[in-house]
């Protein structure tokens, strides 16, 4: 029988949770540099290409695919992802963690894979998971809190790893789209904007129905 998840359905339009970690439970960044180097790669395979992107013939993914949330851990990634084409997120996964790996392994001086077997990626077909799935990947660093830099802060808020203070409007960028579950907290008609002041208050208060939709997550 294969593994949770790892037996992919791939549509068009889908949105999937897609994550992993290291193998043996290892570290896959071990500091700022690493995380970056990820980021990196993420927006330059998702910004909208520019003229002179154009002309070098810069490959761009953003017409196939788009990143909704994502949180980087130091042993393992969430990533929240709607494909446009049936092969957007497999191109994007592909260009990103062959980059990484290569990065990784030249930095430490390390051969060999960096992951615990393939990525999962589960296929959300559901509206209300979905919404709550973003709760869930922003929760992540709240095991932080009790040591590193964040130790004593607000482990959510300042957590520069995640897309939350996209969410918080603290940040901008045109590589990740937090408007699409922005926009059910601020239509007046819509259950989220009548049950919470704000997308944060959502996320801080990790309602009760959140725990229960998403118990049968797990890295495997």
């Amino acid at each position: 029988m294969p593994a949770k998840n790892t037996t992919k359905i791939y549509i068009e339009n889908g949105y999937y949770h897609v994550y992993n970690r290291g193998v043996e439970k290892r570290d896959i960044f071990l500091d700022n540099q690493d995380y970056s180097s990820l980021l990196y790669l993420l927006k330059y395979y998702l910004i909208p290409p520019r003229i002179d992107d154009r002309k070098q013939n810069k490959k761009s993914l953003n017409k196939e695919i788009k990143l909704l949330a994502f949180c980087l851990m130091p042993n393992h990634y969430h990533l929240l992802i709607k494909q446009f084409s049936s092969t957007g997120m497999t191109k994007l996964l592909r260009a990103i963690w062959t980059n990484y790996v290569a990065y990784f392994n030249e930095k430490y001086n390390r051969v060999g894979g960096l992951f615990q077997g393939k990525y999962k990626a589960a296929l959300v077909d559901n509206e209300m998971y979905l919404i709550h799935l973003t709760s869930y990947i922003h929760q992540n660093p709240r095991e932080l809190n009790r040591v590193g830099p964040w130790s004593g802060s607000d482990p959510l808020q300042n957590y520069p790893y995640s897309s939350y203070a996209y969410y918080l409007e603290s940040k901008t960028a045109d590589w990740i789209d937090a408007n699409e579950i922005l926009s059910y907290f601020r239509s007046p008609k819509n259950i989220y904007s009548r049950d919470y002041l704000s997308y944060e208050s959502f996320v801080e208060g990790f309602p009760k129905d959140s725990k229960g939709l998403l118990e049968n997550i797990a890295l495997d």
